[in-house]
């Protein structure tokens, strides 16, 4: 563990850095952020992070962080929950709340409970209320490498009354080191994806990709802005076992594998949001997670957890050559 600075408030940021096999992460307790991805072999990092903490405070809120409770967007702005209606911050507009705000799970200093050579466990308590939410909440995160080139993610969360939780990882990836994605191959196990409004938001219809420019069942060559990238692509109706749902190819041939428990996946093509000095559409956001707004859909499932049905989500990367 490494000391990494200090946030604008002075709470200490620490550095972790887990390995195995031929992996190398690097993650901080600032927003469970993983701030660098490394595979023997490639002089370059596979995921886009700062040695600058400010960076991740003033522009770089969502790289590599943990989002939620709620990742993406409800498109109102609140919640129902046993009866009883909860106001979220409208920060995205001043409509939309996005990623459970301007104070969300991003934006703190998580505890460290364990670590090993090859994985590390960190811990968010979120009080009743916090985020907007009931409940009294406890967010657990592992990362994990193994041998030959596996990184796995374990989300846990408890609560001692009815909210809501849809965690998400927020890395920004690029296998070649290259300025652009573009050049990148894309594959995703979904025949249907969800069409947005003009504030991001689903429209509530459950689009077939089939002959639309959202049909990536077979791997395609990226193109900037063919399509615009900010969409949920459903892969099952509900949470299921872990599989592999997509796979991303680098021009080099660096090929990634990732399988998951989640319902949707949200690829985002990062066309307004550089790192400082870089261009955008530099890196691929790729976001395991439940159906965006859910609570306003009901045919995109729940999002809603219990004292008796807690939250979990289970995420791997396999990385080759």
């Amino acid at each position: 563990m490494a000391h990494f600075g200090k946030t604008q408030n002075g709470t200490n940021v620490e550095k972790i850095t887990i390995s195995a096999g031929g992996l190398r992460v690097s993650i901080l307790t600032f927003g469970a952020i993983v701030q660098d991805v490394r595979l023997a072999g490639v002089a370059h990092g596979l995921a886009l992070g700062s040695d600058r903490l400010q960076d991740y405070e003033d522009t770089m809120g969502y790289f590599g962080a943990i989002v939620g409770p709620i990742a993406n967007r409800i498109s109102n702005a609140r919640v129902r929950l046993d009866g009883m209606m909860y106001e979220l911050e409208r920060n995205e507009n001043g409509k939309v709340h996005l990623h459970s705000g301007t104070e969300g799970v991003h934006r703190r200093v998580w505890q460290v409970v364990s670590q090993t050579a090859d994985s590390v466990t960190l811990a968010l308590t979120l009080a009743d209320g916090d985020a907007g939410l009931p409940g009294h909440r406890d967010v657990h995160v592992t990362y994990a490498v193994s041998a030959p080139a596996i990184f796995t993610m374990t989300i846990n969360g408890t609560t001692n009354a009815t909210t809501c939780m849809n965690f998400a990882s927020h890395i920004y990836w690029n296998l070649d080191g290259t300025s652009l994605w573009e050049g990148h191959q894309l594959q995703i196990a979904a025949e249907h994806y969800l069409p947005v409004d003009d504030r991001t938001c689903p429209t509530g219809e459950i689009a077939r990709v089939a002959e639309t420019d959202m049909d990536f069942r077979k791997a395609r060559q990226l193109q900037i802005g063919a399509p615009d990238l900010d969409h949920n692509f459903c892969l099952t109706g509900g949470k299921c076992g872990l599989r592999d749902v997509l796979w991303l190819t680098g021009q080099s041939g660096l090929k990634m594998a990732l399988g998951t428990t989640e319902a949707g996946m949200q690829i985002h093509d990062a066309a307004t949001s550089p790192r400082p000095g870089h261009s955008c559409y530099e890196g691929l956001v790729i976001e395991p997670q439940a159906w965006p707004d859910t609570p306003n859909h009901r045919a995109f499932g729940s999002i809603t957890v219990t004292a008796d049905q807690p939250y979990k989500q289970v995420t791997t990367w396999r990385f080759s050559r």
